[in-house]
């Protein structure tokens, strides 16, 4: 049963993510970003990690994709009617492809991982002890700069939605 739900999660995850390329629609994609999530969650829920899902579903699902929906609607952008395949954007396409088969490639050469052994260790995400320790001393720095770069990615969305008055000149 565990595997057809990993099947499962895993489907949707990938199913979700090829949804937010692949639109061109941003709240489509935004709402696909969203089943992305969710399906990550369900294998965090398969990992015993209860904690690491709910805090994925409160912030990003919860959080990020509003905020991501807010800013579509506030922008009001339109999805593009045709692709342009410029020489830049076919060799990133290119470069990334080629880093994805060297990952596949270096994935089956090694072999895949050990499954750990369920009896060894109690539930992960049983104490939130462990979590908030290091929330809170070796991680905190990393977590005020996420904080921080989100305020500014905020303010500039600000910025950039602003109308131009009846004094400013329009963009």
């Amino acid at each position: 049963m565990a595997h057809v739900l990993f099947n499962c999660f895993a489907l949707l995850t990938i199913a979700g993510a090829v949804g937010v390329v692949a639109n061109k629609n941003t709240v489509n994609a935004a709402m696909c970003f969203l089943l992305s999530l969710v399906g990550l969650a369900g294998l965090f829920v398969q990992l015993d990690a209860y904690l690491l899902a709910f805090v994925l579903l409160l912030v990003y699902a919860g959080a990020v994709v509003a905020l991501f929906l807010f800013i579509i609607m506030l922008l009001d952008t339109q999805g593009r009617q045709k692709w342009d395949f410029s020489k830049l954007a076919v060799f990133t396409s290119l470069v990334a492809f080629g880093l994805l088969l060297a990952g596949l490639g270096t994935f089956v050469k090694r072999g895949q991982l050990e499954a750990p052994n369920p009896n060894a260790a109690g539930g992960v995400g049983a104490a939130l002890k462990p979590y908030a320790y290091q929330l809170f001393t070796t991680y905190l720095l990393p977590v005020e700069v996420m904080g921080f770069l989100l305020l500014v990615a905020m303010l500039g969305v600000i910025v950039l939605s602003r109308k131009a008055g009846a004094g400013e000149d329009a963009p």
